[in-house]
């Protein structure tokens, strides 16, 4: 079986620049880093995730059923959560109620430098499946409105999600980081990946793969001396940042909507 070839480059970019176009400037570009905390070894992922649901098979007549039953929610506080998250460079900023400040990763340089750093590591991890597998996208499978638009290049893959990835990773490491805030961080990093499923670009399997990379490519990251330092380094950043500035703003309609179920 052939498969497009792995280009790790296109998603690293797409993942970096969204959180140097998060923080505007023009210096901030000038640090993105190329390899993250693992380097190639970030690329190991194909196994871990395994092969991605047949067509036909039980799992993905599930995906089907929950994209065309998800596509009524147009036009609910769930999608417009979903739309809010849909730009990668919004994941990060959106975790502000669930972690109890105003995440601005502009005045955050210790959060800033971690957050770029491990955005690397996480796109290669998604990237080498998403081109292995080569899955369509749900809505190339079913017709349905989505809530937003994609890239119409032929290798945009779905499997595994790499928004929700992302979503995931920085829930994991702000929830350890503020283990008091951890259920509300959970919360909302996981409905990151719902609401892929709910804009209906990802099936809900590839949201669930997507997020068990995450927690694989944290967990290595932890390893390293150098997400070590950094980690810790932040951690002080967020925790004074809560104590000066709690922010509340928005955040208990917020709350009401990831307290209903996504679908």
């Amino acid at each position: 079986m052939r498969h497009p070839k792995f280009r790790p480059g296109r998603a690293l970019a797409a993942v970096s620049l969204a959180a140097v176009v998060f923080v505007g400037g023009f210096a901030v570009a000038q640090v993105v880093p190329r390899s993250g905390y693992l380097g190639d070894a970030a690329d190991k992922t194909i196994t871990l995730v395994g092969p991605a649901p047949v067509a036909g098979s039980p799992r993905a007549e599930a995906d089907r059923a929950i994209f065309r039953a998800t596509r009524a929610m147009k036009g609910t506080p769930r999608w417009a959560m979903a739309q809010a998250d849909f730009p990668t460079a919004n994941v990060v900023a959106n975790m502000s109620c669930a972690i109890g400040t105003k995440m601005d990763l502009a005045t955050m340089p210790a959060t800033l430098k971690l957050i770029l750093q491990m955005a690397p590591d996480i796109t290669r991890a998604v990237n080498a499946p998403k081109a292995f597998y080569a899955r369509p996208r749900p809505y190339k499978i079913d017709p349905g409105e989505t809530c937003g638009v994609l890239p119409a290049s032929e290798d945009n893959f779905d499997y595994p999600s790499g928004h929700s990835a992302w979503g995931w990773a920085v829930a994991l490491v702000l929830a350890e980081m503020l283990p008091e805030r951890a259920d509300a961080i959970l919360s909302r990093g996981r409905a990151v990946g719902d609401g892929r499923a709910i804009c209906g670009v990802h099936n809900y399997s590839s949201v669930v793969a997507g997020q068990s990379v995450a927690a694989a490519i944290v967990a290595a990251q932890h390893t390293k001396p150098q997400f070590q330092a950094d980690f810790a380094a932040a951690k002080v950043e967020l925790e004074a940042a809560l104590k000066a500035a709690p922010f509340t703003e928005g955040c208990e309609a917020e709350a009401k909507v990831l307290a209903t179920p996504a679908w």
